[in-house]
């Protein structure tokens, strides 16, 4: 379970790589063992140079590659993987369970063979496995809201130097622990709750960070970016002062949940995703765009500090002076909304005026769709049919049910080494794209070997969790034609000369169908076998998929439209209420 022995390395590190590394692994969902007691970090499929919502780059010898990383939780060592995969070559870490702490170990001496490995068992803030460690990076998803931390017995221990962390801040003990494990001007990157920026408890703490220079930024996830899915995590980004380096004058604070919300308008989009009751919220998150934000902005930061910019409402970097009030409130969006008050009124004018055109355009599309009738009553009565079920057609070949591998041994190994049966990364269709009209928006995050099934054009889609939120089905097009289908996605195949696909994607993804298909109580399964089908003429079955194409294409006017106004409202109070617009006299 050990390698070579805790050093001490000077060599000079980056923080660039650190944020990478970090963004591609710390903010990812987990499962728990309940055999084992454990937690895993399941690793998402992630760009070579990952963003900066978790990702952290320490410098090593050569700027940008730490050669020494630890991780004080390290969990199933996913963190540590990840930095071996961007060039550090020893890696420490610690678990509390010791079943954890061998796994770990195990999987890094396969995954990681060119670096030495050093994995121990223990609670790495009350029994520090590597007292006398300095590494060139510290990488951290710690536990949360944990009162029994250790408070009374480490009162006066010597790595508390920016205050004695309170009771419940249990966070911020991680982070000076982290900081007192790394060289002089190494780099530190923990993924934390929102909490840890704003309570009362902690402010003499943060002051100090602040003060010392060692806070060097906080980054702000979209809302289901890590569990728990329904809270926004942040990335603390920190940095050990050099004795006689220079003196840090700012922070830099990025909200990269603003930055996500507002893709879809920006691309022309419907709705931000949302999230179908019992499904991960993960996959709805954009993390290249995430990634893109707040790689940007950090190293436009680190360039050069004094000069940076920003961007109002999404990055903003704080002077030290202004951050020490009485409260201490490090939160991103508080932060960088506040730096509203600088966009020039003109460059907000015209985004006003460019995004109200968008509109109005999406309402005239939306009137004309909505204006369309392809059908009429069908008289005193409803009308009746035969039906039988998608497991009746699949047996008969009429059409065929996919489903995703399941995680298997040898997927599983994949996962660990950063490997994909499959050759080029493919995008994965998730249920909130099915739900919101968007292309696929997910990343692997249980791999997928070359059985996998892949999504042609004409595959009906259908959520695989029962949902009043948005569409239930619908027919795969080219944008979707090479993608995944999610783990919470149904991919029925149907034989075009027997079945029509749109027809086939209205009846399946209806309302009444759905409830008759689903079983469970709090999370609504669907059971697709169980779904029915009219048995229909083709000729027949074709008028029926262009009503429900013209239905499919109504929804998604309607979410563009709204999606647009909301997103000119919120322009629109901003401006007013931020003295860049002025109410027309008269304007009505």
């Amino acid at each position: 379970m050990t390698g070579p022995s805790a050093s001490r390395p000077r060599t000079p590190r980056s923080s660039a790589r650190c944020t990478r590394v970090y963004a591609s692994q710390a903010a990812r969902p987990h499962w728990a063992s309940s055999r084992s007691g454990s937690w895993r970090t399941v690793r998402r499929v992630a760009p070579t140079e990952p963003p900066g919502h978790s990702q952290t780059s320490s410098p090593n010898c050569s700027r940008g590659t730490p050669s020494s990383v630890l991780d004080p939780t390290c969990g199933s060592g996913s963190l540590l993987a990840a930095a071996s995969r961007h060039g550090a070559r020893e890696l420490y870490g610690q678990d509390v369970l010791p079943v954890q702490a061998r796994r770990s170990a195990v999987s890094l001496m396969l995954t990681a063979p060119d670096s030495s490995v050093t994995v121990r068992a223990g609670d790495s803030l009350r029994a520090d496995a590597f007292p006398d460690l300095l590494a060139d990076a510290v990488l951290s998803n710690p536990p949360y809201g944990i009162r029994d931390w250790g408070h009374d017995e480490l009162a006066y221990d010597p790595r508390w130097a920016y205050g004695v962390p309170a009771r419940a801040e249990s966070e911020l003990a991680w982070v000076q622990h982290a900081l007192a494990h790394l060289v002089p001007g190494g780099y530190a990157v923990l993924l934390l709750p929102p909490a840890t920026a704003g309570r009362a408890s902690g402010r003499r703490v943060r002051a100090e960070l602040v003060r010392s220079g060692a806070l060097r930024a906080v980054i702000a996830l979209p809302v289901g970016a890590s569990v728990p899915l329904h809270v926004g995590l942040q990335v603390w980004v920190l940095q050990r002062p050099e004795p006689g380096g220079a003196a840090r004058k700012s922070v830099l604070f990025v909200d990269t949940a603003v930055e996500a919300s507002a893709l879809a308008v920006g691309r022309g989009g419907t709705t931000a995703p949302t999230r179908a009751r019992g499904a991960g919220r993960s996959t709805s998150v954009d993390w290249t765009a995430v990634t893109a934000r707040a790689l940007e902005a950090w190293e436009a930061f680190t360039a050069d500090p004094d000069a940076f910019e920003g961007e109002p409402g999404v990055a903003h970097a704080v002077g030290v002076v202004d951050l020490l009030d009485d409260v201490v409130d490090l939160t991103p969006a508080r932060l960088v909304r506040a730096s509203r008050a600088e966009v020039d009124p003109a460059k907000l004018s015209a985004e006003v005026d460019a995004t109200r055109q968008d509109l109005v355009k999406a309402a005239k599309a939306l009137a004309r769709t909505a204006g369309r009738e392809g059908w009429s009553a069908a008289g005193a009565d409803a009308r009746e049919w035969r039906t039988a079920t998608a497991s009746d057609l699949s047996r008969g070949g009429a059409l065929t049910l996919l489903r995703p591998v399941p995680d298997s041994a040898r997927t599983r190994a994949h996962a660990v080494s950063g490997e994909s049966g499959l050759q080029g990364a493919r995008a994965v269709l998730t249920g909130s794209d099915i739900a919101t009209g968007s292309g696929p928006t997910g990343e692997p995050t249980e791999l997928y070997d070359d059985t996998s099934p892949v999504i042609a054009v004409g595959d009906v889609l259908v959520r695989a969790v029962a949902s009043v939120d948005g569409a239930m089905a619908r027919v795969a097009g080219e944008e979707d034609a090479g993608a995944l289908p999610g783990p919470h996605v149904h991919l029925f195949r149907p034989d075009p000369a027997r079945l029509d696909a749109w027809f086939l994607a209205g009846f399946l993804g209806a309302e009444e169908n759905i409830a008759g298909a689903s079983t469970g109580s709090t999370t609504l399964t669907v059971n697709p076998g169980r779904l029915r089908v009219p048995l229909l003429p083709l000729e027949e079955q074709r008028r029926y998929g262009e009503a429900f194409r013209h239905v499919h294409g109504l929804r998604t006017e309607a979410q563009r439209a709204t999606r647009l106004a909301e997103e000119t409202a919120r322009l629109l109070v901003s401006g007013l209420t931020g003295g860049q617009l002025l109410p027309t006299p008269g304007g009505g």
